[in-house]
C-alpha cells in the first residue's frame, strides 16, 4: 500500500511570457525592420555595414579578431 498518490508534473516553459513576445512584436512592426529569409539581400549587406563603419569609428569599441 503506497502513501503517496500524488503525481509530480510542471507547468510548461513560455520563454515568451516574460515580454519578449512583445519585444519581438515591436521589432516586426518597426518600419526600418528587415527579415532574413534571404541569406544575404543588399539592404541587410549594406546596413551591416553601416553598423561596422560605426563601430570603427567608436573610440570605445574594439574588435575581437581570431588568431590563426
Amino acid at each position: 500500500m503506497s502513501l503517496f498518490h500524488r503525481i509530480l508534473a510542471f507547468q510548461p516553459v513560455d520563454p515568451l511570457a516574460d515580454g519578449l513576445g512583445d519585444d519581438i512584436a515591436a521589432e516586426r512592426a518597426e518600419q526600418e525592420h528587415f527579415e532574413l529569409h534571404e541569406q544575404l539581400d543588399g539592404r541587410l549587406a549594406d546596413d551591416w555595414e553601416q553598423i561596422l563603419t560605426d563601430a570603427r569609428h567608436d573610440p570605445g569599441f574594439s574588435f575581437v579578431r581570431d588568431e590563426e
